[in-house]
């Protein structure tokens, strides 16, 4: 008896392997295209029911593709009789149908399947996941919103349907299915903000989100992510002001101290709005001494003025001293906290940069290095000021010294890949291209995106010139005025400057031609410093008469808008120039900002609200 057994246990095992063996090579003729031999071995096979788990897929679809659709109906109709409640096997029936072109008998049949699943969320998941994966996008949507609203639960399904839509191009409906679901848990909120950055970036479509959120905060303001999102969307079209509008109401409502204001403000700060930067930590001054965030908008609003003389040329040394004040009331009102140590870095640097106080700066920043509470990051930061100073000293061999300290210190963080940079500017800075593009070959990777073009930027500059010119002469030049105008010696650049587009212009002097446009750039910024804005415009102009195709025209145009805008007060001009910049270079990294500007100055960001104490 036993030998019997064993005896059908080892036919069992051959058959088994008899039929894996068989799959396996109809398999391979699925890969090489050979349509007929496959469905023949699929067709033995699957006479036998423990198959066709194994078959089914392959089978049908290679029974599609070779348009034997009949007999692909008569294979399911057999099957469904061994297994009559297999979804898939009944919605492979309506599939035939498409694929045969019967599509008023497909309509009829899946949504005859789909009302008779709605009752069932697994069963009308299933459905969908089936027809979507089948290109049959419709249906897919139709199998989930008839089991939603026979649930009588509005959020059900709202990440599928938004994906779904987002397949058939509907992005308003989209749209309300991400708000949907970031609704059901608020720790969703950032994968939403994420998906909407990369999904909507046209302005009329954030235009949209924006009035719809409007409508959702208005119909429920207790429902806090509506606010949330609404200020995220005003931001990421730079309406900050509309951002602290919302924020402000936000941080009453949820009793936050003033925490989403703060972070409207940093953001208008980072994006050079400083008079909205200063607007709103006046604000959080004003509104909420008695919370942690009083302290950081004091330095906030020090800060935003900072940035604001920073960027208005000439810099009025005047106003220089003024903020050195402000900081040192700042550091003595507050002296044991963490805050008051930044405070005197950015005290140092602008001794040292703008009224070339250099010992002074010097003298504060080995204070703050050698002080224990300094964290060993704002040491770090510390410590590549004073390389700077020293660079601009003259004194490179410091420079590199410190630099050199912080990158082996700070190893793959940011303020060690900074110090890299900095080391490679100063390489590019003394002609040494090799070893600078050894350090940004390296930087080019970098995890801080700021980082990382900065080192492609120089890299390709290096590249781009040293193929023209192996030598690198001009460049060598051009890299000493970028050095001398580092270190604030503005009409020692210019002269030098105008020699170097005087040798260009001589190709005895110098092989590489291709370098003018860097050289008007660098001269209109130089001008643009002392306060001669026509000027600075002209060269501007030079650029894009010269060389209107090239990777700085929309810098230049964009400048050209801002000094109209900023220095010459031309408003009219201005508004025109961004409007036109917008169609002529669409793709710019500057179309955001062009695109704010414009709205700004026809009035779309007048301030209607209550005004801000």
């Amino acid at each position: 008896m036993l030998c019997i057994w064993i005896i059908l246990l080892l036919i069992s095992f051959s058959a088994i392997s008899q039929n894996q063996s068989e799959i396996q090579l109809a398999n391979e003729y699925v890969l090489k295209g050979d349509k007929k031999k496959a469905i023949e071995i699929y067709k033995d096979l699957s006479k036998n029911d423990a198959n066709i788990p194994l078959i089914h897929n392959n089978y049908i679809n290679i029974m599609l593709d070779a348009g034997e659709f009949d007999d692909a109906q008569a294979y399911l109709k057999r099957v469904l009789r061994r297994d009559p409640s297999n979804l898939q096997y009944r919605l492979d029936v309506g599939l035939v149908y498409v694929r045969a072109g019967e599509l008023t008998k497909a309509d009829k049949y899946f949504r005859d399947i789909i009302n008779e699943v709605k009752s069932s969320v697994h069963l009308s998941k299933m459905a969908s996941d089936y027809l979507s994966g089948r290109s049959l996008t419709d249906y897919a949507v139709l199998a989930l919103t008839e089991s939603r609203n026979v649930s009588g639960n509005p959020f059900l399904f709202s990440l599928d349907l938004a994906m779904l839509y987002r397949l058939q191009g509907q992005q308003d409906k989209m749209v309300r299915e991400y708000l949907n679901y970031v609704t059901q848990n608020s720790a969703n909120v950032q994968y939403v903000k994420n998906v909407m950055q990369a999904l909507l970036t046209k302005p009329e479509e954030l235009e949209s989100l924006e009035r719809l959120l409007y409508d959702k905060v208005q119909q429920n303001p207790e429902v806090e992510v509506y606010t949330d999102l609404l200020i995220w969307v005003t931001m990421q079209q730079k309406n900050f002001y509309a951002s602290f509008i919302q924020a402000r109401a936000y941080d009453k409502r949820y009793k936050k101290d003033g925490e989403k204001s703060m972070e409207v403000a940093k953001v208008a700060l980072d994006n050079g709005d400083y008079e909205n930067a200063s607007k709103i930590y006046r604000y959080i001054v004003n509104q909420y001494s008695n919370s942690s965030n009083n302290l950081l908008a004091r330095l906030g609003l020090i800060r935003s003025r900072e940035a604001k003389i920073k960027n208005s040329f000439p810099v009025s040394k005047d106003s220089v001293k003024t903020l050195i004040t402000d900081y040192k009331k700042f550091i003595n009102q507050f002296p044991d906290n963490n805050n008051s140590l930044e405070a005197q870095r950015n005290q140092a640097i602008l001794f040292a940069n703008y009224l070339d106080q250099k010992d002074s700066a010097v003298q504060i920043l080995n204070k703050l290095i050698s002080n224990p509470r300094t964290s060993l990051f704002l040491k770090s930061k510390a410590k590549l000021d004073l390389g700077d100073i020293y660079l601009l000293k003259g004194e490179s061999w410091e420079s590199t010294l410190l630099y050199s300290q912080v990158e082996k210190t700070q190893k793959e963080n940011p303020v060690g890949y900074e110090a890299k940079l900095k080391n490679a500017k100063l390489s590019y800075y003394k002609g040494d291209f090799r070893l600078a593009q050894e350090h940004l070959d390296i930087l080019k990777e970098a995890t801080t995106r700021e980082i990382a073009n900065d080192a492609m930027d120089l890299s390709m500059r290096i590249k781009e010139n040293i193929a023209l010119d192996s030598v690198g002469e001009a460049l060598k030049q051009y890299a000493i005025v970028e050095l001398l105008l580092y270190q604030n010696k503005i009409d020692e650049a210019l002269q030098k400057v105008q020699k170097l587009k005087q040798g260009i212009g001589d190709s005895a002097t110098f092989s590489n031609q291709t370098i003018l446009d860097d050289v008007y750039w660098l001269e209109a910024n130089i001008l643009l410093k002392r306060g001669e804005f026509e000027q600075a415009n002209a060269l501007l102009q030079k650029i894009l008469d010269e060389f209107g195709s090239d990777i700085l025209a929309d810098d230049a145009y964009f400048l050209q808008a801002e000094i109209s805008e900023r220095y010459l007060k031309n408003k009219d001009k201005a508004m025109e120039m961004y409007r036109d910049f917008l169609t002529k270079f669409p793709g710019s990294v500057y179309a955001a900002e062009a695109r704010k500007r414009f709205r700004m100055l026809r009035g779309d960001f007048h301030e209607t609200e209550t005004p801000i104490n």
